[in-house]
């Protein structure tokens, strides 16, 4: 097995595993190799994920492998800080790729060699239009481009011209090397495409030994040829490049022959995939950074509290088409909260406190209860909670003035504190401005537990002990962007109330032991985790979803209220 992370055992049969089905009963492959083609120039987000589960789940399924290969033919863009991220990412959702570790770079001496046998048969040739020059022979979708002047140039020229461009002659853009094809194609990607240009610039891994670049789609299906692919897994944008990819493999002196693959991408409501876009929002300090816990990239959901497990069991249930489409973000909170819900220990967090005093309840006394960790995992056992004469509630879960169905804390209403017992509020205290300050309550000692006495009390209230509580900071995350559809303008769809910093907070003692990545659910308020910048004298939790889905609200809003 090349792969760590489990897949469902029957995966359900979309039109690339049919095609692999085909391709096994006919032997027209003995096993499958796939890839995993990441450019490092910024960071994985939600969207590559489908993609690193696709190829890494159908290298497991078919007892095959698959590779990680670093496209970095563009080292303007590209960063080392990028590629480790990359790791790190494709690590954290469970896979590996086992020492099948590639990068496009590895092949720069092989790739120049076969531009040069192209340039010999006269398949290739160097131009030295400007990039105005060429983009205006290029053509339109309904006129043909027409052949640049420098196009019949000989074969002696052209690989003269080409060996003086990598020995670093010209300056930056004076020539390029293209494919000589047919400007007249109806596909424009065949119109005579680039296939290395001059850039000067420092890559991260062959440092100044070039100054010549191929270009992707040149360098695409020679790499997966060189590493013996048999199916090269693209998203729906390159199905219009894949002649290109044939074309190139046909006329090179090669055996293997990848069979090229196009499935939709994931686009989600109320975020942005892309890495141009993302990276604006990480310059332009719209966010903190590459893992702010707003972004579609992994590392952002990855320090929100997502779990690996949730993303891959979303990247499988919404499929792979041919169609493009938008998925519900909700969608894949869902399975976030699906995941935790089994996985998540049980905390009391009380987000905004209102001091209550258990008038009747022994001054200086406290006693310990018991409170299950995870009533869905008896395995995760139970935790002491201690309890007093003074504690604090949500002041949201008391109202003056309450309504017809106000199931929570009202003068003269019971309620049950739950773990411990039911309380009646009887005074109601306030400041000078008039706000609620605190509550005086009586207690019936006889319904410890909660769960004894037969009276009709409808609310359960979550509470903590003002004698042990610690404080906490709480981070509220909500959508990226306003709308579900983003506009060409980010700065002005980011939704600005996305973050809600909630100070003083206060939570049960057994939290002050809690570690960066650990999950709890805060009982009723919502499954959190603690960030990565927590530490033991301040700690800081992000939530990671609501207990509801919070998400169907809003696409009900955004339905209701198109922009």
């Amino acid at each position: 097995m090349e792969t760590q992370a489990s897949v469902p055992s029957q995966a359900p049969k979309d039109f690339i595993r049919e095609i692999i089905d085909e391709d096994l009963q006919s032997h027209t492959h003995q096993g499958i190799v796939v890839r995993f083609p990441p450019e490092p120039n910024g960071y994985l987000h939600i969207g590559h994920a489908k993609s690193i589960c696709l190829n890494f789940g159908l290298a497991q399924e078919y007892n095959g492998r698959c590779h990680l290969r670093f496209d970095d033919t563009n080292p303007a863009k590209e960063e080392l800080e990028y590629v480790e991220s990359i790791q790190q990412d494709v690590k954290w959702l469970g896979f590996d790729w086992n020492g099948h570790l590639f990068f496009a770079s590895d092949y720069f001496e092989k790739l120049y060699d076969f531009a040069t046998e192209l340039i010999e048969k006269g398949l290739a040739y160097v131009d030295s239009l400007s990039p105005d020059e060429m983009k205006s022979y290029r053509g339109t979708l309904t006129e043909p481009g027409k052949n640049s002047p420098y196009r019949d140039r000989s074969v002696a020229e052209n690989l003269d011209l080409f060996k003086r461009m990598k020995e670093g002659e010209f300056p930056d853009g004076a020539h390029v090397l293209r494919a000589k094809i047919d400007m007249a194609s109806p596909n424009l990607n065949l119109r005579d495409p680039a296939l290395y240009r001059i850039k000067r610039t420092h890559h991260h891994r062959t440092g100044d030994a070039w100054c010549l670049y191929p270009m992707y789609d040149y360098t695409h299906p020679i790499s997966d040829a060189l590493e013996g692919i048999t199916h090269s897994i693209c998203t729906l944008e390159f199905e219009d490049h894949r002649p290109l990819y044939d074309w190139v493999l046909k006329n090179i002196s090669i055996h293997c022959h990848p069979q090229q693959i196009e499935f939709a991408r994931l686009n989600l409501t109320h975020t942005v995939m892309s890495k141009r876009k993302l990276l604006e929002l990480v310059t332009s300090g719209a966010v903190t950074g590459w893992d702010d816990p707003r972004m579609p990239t992994l590392a952002g959901m990855r320090r929100r509290g997502y779990t690996p497990a949730g993303i891959r069991n979303f990247c499988a249930a919404i499929g792979v088409t041919k169609a493009n489409g938008v998925v519900e973000y909700g969608l894949l909170e869902h399975f976030i909260r699906e995941d935790l819900n089994r996985t998540a220990e049980r905390r009391m967090v009380v987000l905004k406190p209102l001091k209550v005093i258990i008038e009747n309840y022994p001054e200086g006394q406290t006693e310990e209860l018991r409170a299950d960790n995870n009533p869905e995992d008896p395995t995760t056992g139970e935790r002491s909670i201690s309890f007093g004469r003074e504690i604090y509630i949500e002041h949201d879960d008391f109202r003056e003035e309450a309504p017809k169905k106000w199931f929570r804390l009202s003068p003269g209403k019971e309620v049950r504190l739950k773990h411990a017992y039911y309380v009646t509020c009887r005074e109601v205290i306030k400041d000078a401005s008039g706000e609620v300050v605190e509550l005086r309550c009586t207690y019936d000692p006889e319904s410890r537990g909660g769960t004894t006495d037969k009276r009709p009390v409808k609310g359960t209230l979550h509470w903590v002990n003002a004698q042990h509580a610690i404080p906490v900071t709480v981070r509220n995350y909500g959508p990226l962007l306003r709308d579900a559809q983003a506009g060409s303008e980010m700065v002005s769809a980011l939704n600005p109330e996305s973050l809600e910093v909630m100070t003083g907070c206060l939570a049960e003692p057994s939290l002050a032991s809690a570690a960066p990545g650990q999950h709890y659910q805060f009982l009723r308020m919502g499954y959190y985790s603690v960030d990565s910048d927590s530490r033991p004298d301040a700690l800081v939790f992000n939530r990671t979803a609501t207990l509801k889905d919070a998400w169907a609200r809003l696409e009900k809003r955004d339905a209701q209220n198109p922009s």
